[in-house]
């Protein structure tokens, strides 16, 4: 952790809306004037598009599983946290997705990387979203570079129907194929990925209060007015519980350090507990 260099890191699994809350912290730093080098997790993968459906090809389901340690460059990733705390600087890529229409027009085919390169100079803190922000495993503890890591974690039907939604309407895929992914990758979401939540200073759940007992057969992703959001607190002591309350309506506790909200008031909720903190980091700095 670096107060001089600060990292905050969004780490969820696919589907679960990592993409969606680094939109919320892209908002935050531009109306906080703050210059952010942003990262995705996607591009520490080690697999292009061709090469993950050669081993699929193959049967090889287990190295081919993005959620998978091993199909990921965790160590590229742990050194980028590394270096940045301590020099404000460190070497990333980028994965080229179907619709980047910048990195298509400069010659990049979808499913490949960008080469690597050092991050962009003089930035403010380092923002990462992905699956692997906050592991800890055997040879490597990525978690304890970041200063404030975010837990995207729906309840795991909600995460099912939103991946299998997003990928046959916006990724072309089959729901047999889509389903078969699920499969294929459980055992390393269950190793890898749900680990994450428990090295987490905040967790934002998504609970659907509609019938999801049957993820697979669901026409719909609930939508904000069908849900509730649970957000749990590491340090319930530095919350001002009381204020959040007053500040947002129909909110609850359900623990000592557990507020339960409406769903449409997710955006309002990141904004009052989240801005603070990220003013917080960036006030805190060292420039010595």
């Amino acid at each position: 952790m670096s107060r001089r260099h600060p990292i905050i890191a969004v780490t969820g699994s696919s589907g679960a809306g990592t993409t969606t809350t680094g939109r919320v912290f892209g908002r935050m730093f531009a109306s906080e004037g703050i210059e952010a080098a942003m990262v995705r997790g996607d591009s520490f993968h080690r697999y292009t598009r061709e090469q993950m459906a050669r081993l699929a090809a193959k049967g090889l389901f287990g190295e081919r599983n993005h959620f998978a340690l091993a199909a990921n460059h965790i160590d590229r990733l742990e050194a980028l946290f590394y270096d940045y705390g301590h020099t404000g600087n460190g070497r990333y890529r980028q994965y080229v997705h179907d619709e980047d229409r910048e990195l298509l027009a400069l010659g990049h085919k979808p499913g490949t990387f960008t080469p690597w390169e050092s991050l962009p100079a003089d930035t403010d803190l380092l923002f990462y979203e992905g699956l692997h922000g906050g592991v800890v495993s055997d040879t490597c503890n990525i978690a304890q570079y970041v200063d404030l890591l975010i837990g995207v974690v729906p309840i795991v039907n909600l995460e099912w129907i939103q991946k299998i939604h997003r990928d046959t309407h916006q990724r072309g895929y089959s729901q047999d194929a889509v389903v078969q992914t699920i499969i294929n990758r459980m055992d390393d979401y269950v190793r890898d990925i749900v680990p994450q939540f428990s090295h987490t200073h905040i967790n934002f759940q998504r609970i659907p209060l509609v019938d999801t007992s049957n993820p697979f057969v669901a026409r719909d992703v609930p939508s904000e007015d069908e849900s509730m959001v649970v957000i749990h607190f590491r340090e319930a002591a530095d919350v001002d519980f009381s204020w959040l309350l007053q500040a947002i309506p129909q909110s609850s506790l359900s623990r000592h350090d557990t507020l339960v909200i409406p769903g449409p008031k997710l955006a309002l909720a990141m904004e009052l507990i989240i801005r603070p903190m990220v003013q917080n980091l960036i006030s805190g700095k060292t420039f010595a």
